[in-house]
């Protein structure tokens, strides 16, 4: 069995200001220049989302109000630094370990851009040592929660005898372009939520914790012809999603041989995988996995539960489906499971756990 890498502690986080996907949709309803046919496929989108209610950093009056860059990068700053210091505090505290603990501090983030980046404004708030090891992961998307978990074990396998926080932070909220009226644009609208999430991951044997999650093994995979599918296009006014309808089919025609592939590495088949911590990054995407997976509902729940209740937050989607696992769910001891998130390239990361 390869290195190990404990997952000891997860943390999630949201802003202050919420609004009912009922809500969000009547408003929108009044401020999008749309036909009464198109309009009535937009709202169409909002309906059949299977999200409930989404959180902003804004007031829903004030979501998707023009702006320029610079207003919205320093909005982006201000949250960001706030929600990140919120989560890594409350994950530090859960793995009863202080910032200076720490050896390598990985950030997420690809709805804003701050240079210094948020874990050196941590660094210097929260009191980590001076030469710990920092890593912002700024463009890999939706799956960027994941990566940034498998790179965390890939250290530790280096280093066995370290700690790693994980910090992702989303705001997609301050990139809705109520003027955009591209398909990609309007369905990304009745998705994306803003949302944070911290993991810590300690080497070796992690003496003195009665509970945790290995990350036994990672996988890393581009789809090939696939650059267009996915991503943000960075304009003037900000960003603008790109969102391709082919995604789904593209992740349908390698999922099942990829997860084979990775259970494979630890001497075990997909049949033996009973934990499912997958990216919600929507009801197409979800339902494609499931498919191809053969899970049931009963196997993906949490993953529908973040949906409904936070929408798709992007890198920290998936952490957050990792939160449910461990704090409701709790698999029992020797628990084999799959955490997938998929995100622009098209790519996705793929991590082989255990429970202990």
């Amino acid at each position: 069995m390869s290195a190990i890498a404990t997952i000891v502690a997860t943390a999630t986080a949201v802003p202050p200001h919420s609004a009912t996907q009922a809500q969000v949709k009547a408003a929108f309803a009044q401020l999008l220049a749309l036909s009464p046919k198109r309009l009535a496929a937009v709202m169409a989108i909002f309906d059949n989302s299977q999200i409930e209610r989404r959180h902003s950093v804004y007031p829903l009056q004030a979501v998707g109000q023009r702006r320029a860059l610079t207003e919205t990068m320093r909005d982006y700053r201000q949250h960001a630094i706030a929600l990140g210091r919120d989560v890594a505090s409350r994950a530090l505290a859960g793995a009863r370990l202080g910032a200076g603990e720490i050896d390598l501090f990985i950030t997420v983030s690809c709805t804003g851009i701050m240079i210094p980046s948020l874990d050196a404004y941590l660094a210097t708030e929260m009191g980590f040592r001076s030469d710990v090891r920092r890593l912002p992961i700024t463009e890999l998307g939706c799956f960027g929660g994941a990566a940034a978990l498998a790179r965390a074990r890939d250290f530790l396998c280096g280093f066995p005898d370290a700690n790693v926080l994980v910090v992702a932070v989303e705001l997609p909220s301050l990139s809705l372009q109520l003027e955009d009226l591209s398909l990609d644009n309007l369905v990304s609208s009745a998705l994306f939520g803003d949302g944070a999430a911290a993991v810590v991951l300690r080497g070796g044997s992690t003496p003195g914790y009665a509970k945790g999650v290995r990350v036994l093994e990672t996988l890393s995979h581009i789809f090939p012809d696939s650059t267009n599918a996915l991503g943000f296009d960075l304009q003037t006014d900000g960003f603008h999603c790109v969102l391709s309808k082919t995604v789904p089919a593209l992740l349908k025609s390698e999922i099942a041989p990829l997860v084979d592939k990775l259970a494979a590495r630890a001497g075990l088949t997909r049949q033996d995988l009973t934990c499912f911590v997958l990216h919600p990054g929507g009801k197409r995407i979800l339902g494609c996995v499931e498919e191809e997976l053969l899970l049931t509902r009963e196997d993906t729940q949490p993953s529908w539960d973040v949906l409904r209740e936070y929408g798709n937050q992007s890198s920290a989607s998936v952490l957050f489906v990792l939160h449910e696992w461990i704090t409701n769910r709790k698999p029992p001891s020797g628990a084999h499971g799959l955490l997938a998130a998929f995100g622009p390239g098209l790519s996705t990361e793929l991590l082989l756990l255990q429970w202990t």
